[in-house]
């Protein structure tokens, strides 16, 4: 009885909305129509991960295979590795670009010259608009075997050089490190508009009471943050499965000696259209992809809804 009387309360609000609202609908209308073009009607090439795929038949002219596309990703040897590096690397990015975020807005809302703040700001935000392909120079740069600065720093202090082209090791914690640089100055956006809508009568009550600035931080900053930092979580857990192909690409290239710790799904597929051009199992393997970051959003949201039921999207 409940849910007809929330039907007909929802289509009652849509009509009012189209007699009383036709402006605001006109002006939707531009992005309904991108969302239409970009969005749902590609989602019928979704038909080619069933197929084996011919370009000169079509989408609905090639031959229908079922499952064999999933199946032969699935029983391969990469399915275990790309789906691993993909989740560790994707985990790292969102963890610790999130947490070096809110660091960063938390020192800009404390610090009290505003021309200091905004310079700060915007040198911490510049690097989300330097390209890959320039990061992956400065990289070389910085990491070559013979000529690199970490390398010739070394030795000049008595140790011996690492080889970072060769050992796939140390590239989680590189790439990592690349992640933060480039995204947590742009992070810090968010929270910092969050800290500046907080209610400073707070703050000034509880300095009447003593506490000290990292006492406000502990115990005022975070905990009001908490809403917010959950919700961008649950976003970014959708594209957990989505492995940054621009940077992972761009620095590590076709080194196959880093593949065992850096290639991921989206590297996977591209190298798959390129050397065996299977497109049908290249949409496969996209495909599986999308189900298991749609997978992780609504996982993810539950366990934040138990939580903290104010922070879930849904």
């Amino acid at each position: 009885m409940k849910e007809k009387e929330f039907k007909k309360k929802r289509f009652k609000n849509l009509r009012y909305d189209m007699k009383h609202n036709k402006p605001l609908l006109i002006l939707c209308i531009p992005g309904i129509i991108w969302f239409l073009l970009f969005c749902y009607i590609p989602m019928i090439g979704l038909i080619i991960a069933f197929q084996k795929y011919n370009p000169a038949a079509g989408i609905f002219g090639s031959k229908f295979v079922g499952l064999e596309n999933f199946r032969f990703f699935v029983g391969s040897s990469d399915f275990f590795r790309i789906t691993f590096n993909t989740l560790t690397l994707n985990f790292l990015f969102i963890l610790s670009t999130m947490v070096m975020s809110i660091v960063i807005a938390i020192v800009l809302s404390e610090l009290t010259n505003k021309i200091f703040v905004k310079i700060t700001q915007s040198v911490v935000i510049l690097p989300h608009f330097i390209s890959w392909t320039v990061v992956a120079l400065l990289t070389q740069a910085f990491l070559n075997t013979d000529r690199g600065m970490v390398n010739q720093f070394l030795v000049s202090i008595g140790l011996e050089h690492l080889n970072f082209n060769s050992d796939a090791a140390y590239w989680p914690a590189i790439l990592t490190i690349l992640k933060i640089w480039q995204g947590a100055g742009y992070g810090s956006i968010v929270y910092l508009a969050a800290i500046t809508g907080m209610d400073r009568e707070i703050y000034e009550a509880a300095r009447v009471d003593g506490a000290n600035r990292l006492q406000c931080i502990r115990y005022l900053t975070l905990p009001l943050l908490k809403s917010t930092a959950i919700l961008l979580f649950i976003m970014s857990v959708g594209k957990i499965f989505y492995g940054d192909f621009g940077m992972i690409y761009a620095i590590v290239g076709t080194n196959t000696l880093l593949y065992p710790t850096t290639d991921v799904i989206d590297t996977y597929i591209y190298r798959m259209l390129m050397e065996s051009q299977n497109i049908g199992m290249s949409s496969a393997v996209g495909l599986y992809q999308s189900l298991m970051g749609f997978a992780m959003v609504l996982i993810s949201n539950k366990i934040a809804k138990k939580a903290s039921p104010e922070s879930a999207i849904f």
